[in-house]
């Protein structure tokens, strides 16, 4: 993947009228460098200093103006990944997650949209969450 320089960083979260700070960069670029969701711990992680809460309350910024979605995985922690450039994260636009057994790393699977199917009457779609588990390209290798 190619991950986007700074100006770039700083485009994409004013795009998302998402005022930029050294940590919400940080943050951005390392969710575009990774191919996959990561959990708030991982995140944490990649960092040698990071306030945890500010990490999270980044995270809450990105998911409030769609430039992250959050996936349950079944793992007991709630993992983020970038969304599309024009996602509005409406449930039409959700796609499903594949969650590798082995090693524990949850992937977008972007080409794979959740049918939308009709509700009984007064039902109004708000989320849809479909996790596939398995085995990962590099585990059942």
């Amino acid at each position: 993947m190619n991950i986007p320089m700074k100006p770039e960083l700083e485009q994409i979260l004013l795009s998302r009228k998402i005022q930029p700070t050294a940590m919400r960069l940080l943050v951005l670029e390392e969710l575009s460098r990774v191919n996959m969701a990561v959990s708030l711990n991982e995140l944490e992680a990649s960092f040698d200093k990071a306030d945890r809460v500010t990490l999270y309350r980044s995270l809450k910024t990105f998911r409030k103006h769609k430039l992250v979605h959050s996936i349950e995985d079944g793992s007991g922690s709630l993992k983020y990944a970038l969304c599309e450039e024009d996602c509005e994260c409406k449930p039409e636009e959700l796609h499903a997650h594949f969650h590798c057994n082995k090693c524990n790393a949850t992937f977008c699977l972007k080409d794979y949209h959740l049918p939308v199917s009709g509700l009984p009457r007064r039902f109004v779609l708000e989320e849809m969450n479909l996790v596939l588990k398995g085995l990962c390209d590099a585990c059942s290798a």
